[in-house]
């Protein structure tokens, strides 16, 4: 018989969320193989597993998996961990998956925390439908963009609290971005350090929650959700709102292009009011 892959869920802060079958298979198997072996050694030291551990990365999985799968196929037995919460799920680990179970490789979960549902019961928000979509694009015009194509699906009746992770470097510029795209007062939590010592869950508009970001520097692992829109929610008032916003940094036709991907109008008529509000602007 052949070996098995066994992805562990571990901690997302707090050391003491690590479950007994998770203590279990770490301890069973031949290696761990884990994005950054100074941050799992430190959850292997809390409850003496001394197993080997292995790097798996964004970077070397490609070519590891291989070599991984030749030896479960042999009968070797692997863990995956991700440095907090719950493999794959914006982590490492889908390639392996996918190269193990193609070669008949028995794979297997031991769920635990996750940082996307912790957010999600606490922050208040609509719990279903809901909606993961990893990281945000680093860039301010990639992010509106991305935000758009959602302000569209809802707009065609695609209605879910929205969640990524954020970087607290970067968390400001995308609330930012969110309120040009979605407006001000849209319902928005962002959850920082959870499980840890310093939980923060802070809960409002789009707007109160920057405002409060604003003034106090974002630290640590940062979740950032939004609420869905009314369902009747057009954004045809917000039109001179966004236009405004999107002609400080874009010409009159891409901001016209922006635009209509967030308000329910025709670019047509989108274009005419960018070019009229460009007017009273030189004016």
């Amino acid at each position: 018989m052949g070996g098995q892959l066994i992805l562990v869920a571990t901690p997302i802060g707090n050391l003491a969320d690590i479950s007994e079958r998770a203590i279990e298979a770490l301890n069973s198997v031949e290696a761990i193989l884990c994005e950054d072996t100074r941050v799992t050694a430190k959850l292997l030291m809390s409850r003496n597993i001394s197993t080997p551990t292995r790097t798996l990365h964004d970077h070397n999985e490609q070519d590891r998996a291989p070599f991984f799968v030749e030896k479960m196929v042999a009968g070797a037995s692997f863990a995956v961990v991700s440095d907090a919460g719950t493999p794959l799920v914006s982590d490492p680990g889908y390639r392996l998956v996918r190269a193990a179970i193609a070669a008949g490789v028995h794979v297997t979960a031991i769920p635990g925390p996750n940082a996307v549902i912790t957010a999600l019961t606490l922050s208040g928000l609509p719990p279903l439908p809901f909606m993961f979509l990893g990281f945000p694009a680093p860039r301010s015009e990639a992010r509106k963009t991305g935000f758009a194509t959602l302000r569209a699906a809802e707009q065609a009746g695609v209605r879910s609290t929205l969640i990524w992770y954020e970087g607290p470097h970067r968390l400001v510029e995308t609330l930012e971005d969110l309120i040009t795209v979605f407006g001000p007062d849209r319902e928005a939590a962002v959850g920082r350090e959870l499980t840890k010592r310093f939980e923060e869950m802070v809960r409002g508009t789009l707007a109160e929650v920057l405002a409060h970001f604003q003034e106090t520097a974002p630290r640590g692992e940062i979740t950032l959700l939004i609420g869905p829109s009314a369902e009747d929610d057009s954004g045809a008032d917000d039109l001179d709102t966004h236009l405004r916003e999107a002609l400080t940094s874009h010409s009159v036709k891409d901001a016209a292009t922006l635009v209509a991907g967030i308000i329910k109008l025709p670019k047509r008529t989108v274009y005419a009011r960018a070019l009229e509000l460009s007017r009273e602007t030189k004016d």
